[in-house]
């Protein structure tokens, strides 16, 4: 469905019925992403919401430059569209850049979070922390992502093979790609890193603090994860001040709801368990 919001309009799925978990993907994903858990979820009672953020997919691009892409503006639909469902309290799980939006929404309002799960990416404390420079090193294309036109051309070139290199790991990285082609849209979709982490805040030491999550957490990394460390994940456990619960997922890579869904599910249906 297509959700009418007050500055844009997003491509979201909603369905079941029940507690209300919000499942938010990242980079260069859509709400696609979660198309194994929305079913398994349902079949559990709980009523799902996969919005497809501002600037993928089939949702709106804005125009107004940077600003228009910076993660609370991410926070903002979210919460925006929450409010058009008349969702009070609710589950959130993020995954890459989606984790960075879930968190924001648990410390806006954490009275309303029943329970957060922080998918391969965790706290950005622990990410330029706990992570050290291995987690630095990995992130190398954070950095060149900030280069509007330069990184576009460079990801784009010979039908996006270096994007391809990148997402050698992901299931579905044809459907992922195909959206890009369209005018502006990767520059739309990169513009998360480019308003979320501009370089300044890359090279900030120490990094900048956050306030510490005060909801459950559940923290959840892949083996396989090539751009991720472990050590950022479990570093989380520092910046969390209410209950915290680490899952590891073998043989899986970045997208390990792909890889191994029927884990990431039990994953899922037990942390939901845990917390009403």
């Amino acid at each position: 469905m297509r959700m009418e919001l007050s500055g844009v309009a997003l491509d979201v799925e909603v369905s079941g019925e029940g507690p209300v978990v919000l499942l938010l993907h990242g980079f260069p994903d859509s709400h696609h992403l979660w198309r194994h858990q929305i079913p398994a979820l349902n079949d559990a009672g709980y009523r799902t919401v996969a919005p497809t953020l501002r600037g993928f997919g089939g949702s709106d691009r804005p125009e107004g430059g940077l600003e228009a892409y910076h993660p609370a503006q991410h926070v903002g639909d979210v919460m925006e569209l929450l409010a058009r469902l008349d969702v009070d309290r609710f589950h959130v799980v993020g995954h890459d850049w989606g984790s960075g939006i879930a968190q924001g929404i648990a410390q806006a309002v954490p009275d309303r979070v029943a329970s957060l799960t922080v998918m391969s990416v965790g706290s950005l404390a622990a990410i330029f922390g706990a992570g050290g420079w291995e987690q630095r090193q990995r992130l190398w294309h954070v950095t060149m992502f900030q280069h509007e036109g330069l990184a576009e051309e460079w990801l784009s070139r010979d039908d996006f093979a270096n994007l391809r290199t990148m997402l050698a790991d992901h299931a579905d990285a044809d459907g992922v790609l195909e959206p890009l082609r369209a005018p502006g849209a990767l520059t739309a979709a990169l513009n998360i890193y480019r308003a979320g982490l501009p370089i300044e805040a890359q090279l900030a030491e120490p990094p900048a603090a956050v306030p510490p999550l005060a909801v459950p957490v559940m923290g959840v990394w892949s083996t396989g994860d090539r751009f991720l460390t472990e050590r950022q994940m479990t570093g989380t456990a520092a910046h969390v001040s209410g209950p915290w619960r680490y899952e590891r997922v073998e043989d899986a890579g970045h997208w390990l709801q792909l890889d191994q869904p029927e884990k990431v599910n039990e994953l899922l249906l037990s942390f939901l368990k845990e917390n009403g």
